[in-house]
């Protein structure tokens, strides 16, 4: 992979996100009866973030959960021939919530499917949003966010890198070719 260009840095990311919390609490009138859950590996300290963010501006501990959506791909043969037992962590009851899936990057929408059966394993949510930091676009299913931290049009020889200082010791969005 070469590095092209960062496209944010670790100020804008940080602004990205707390807007992307304002936008959130403003659209649900507030984070009564909100679950953030995080999609493995990047989507976690991402949901963790939002909670902060809701703790400050509205002084309540949302849930936080985390999903390994692994065994829900329907391209599981394409992604590892050794597939492994996910572990769910979602212990807080999701029915008549409105669950808040955050990801790092949203590109064919297979993710957030995924992420959508391991959710409704846990029972029947009142709804379900998707908030990213990044769109991609060649979505190859009917998914969109509700929540976008950026539009950034690339090809399919390009990739783009989140970044947070919980597993890659910095915090930024990057573009790299194939």
């Amino acid at each position: 992979m070469e590095y092209k260009t960062t496209i944010l840095d670790e100020l804008a990311l940080s602004r990205t996100i707390k807007r992307l919390a304002h936008e959130i609490i403003e659209h649900n009138n507030g984070v009564n009866d909100l679950i953030l859950v995080g999609i493995k590996t990047r989507g976690v300290p991402f949901a963790s973030i939002i909670k902060e963010h809701f703790k400050t501006l509205e002084g309540v501990d949302v849930p936080l959960e985390e999903i390994d959506i692994t065994l829900y791909r329907d391209d599981l043969t394409e992604v590892s021939n050794d597939a492994k037992l996910n572990q769910d962590k979602i212990t807080t009851d999701v029915n008549g919530k409105t669950v808040i899936l955050c990801d790092d990057v949203l590109y064919t929408g297979r993710t957030c499917r995924a992420a959508i059966d391991a959710v409704l394993k846990h029972g029947r949510p009142k709804s379900i949003q998707f908030a990213v930091i990044i769109d991609r676009g060649h979505r190859e299913l009917p998914i969109r966010a509700d929540y976008v931290g950026k539009n950034v049009p690339t090809s399919h020889n390009e990739i783009i890198a989140v970044k947070f200082k919980e597993t890659d010791d910095i915090n930024s969005v990057e573009l790299y070719q194939l």
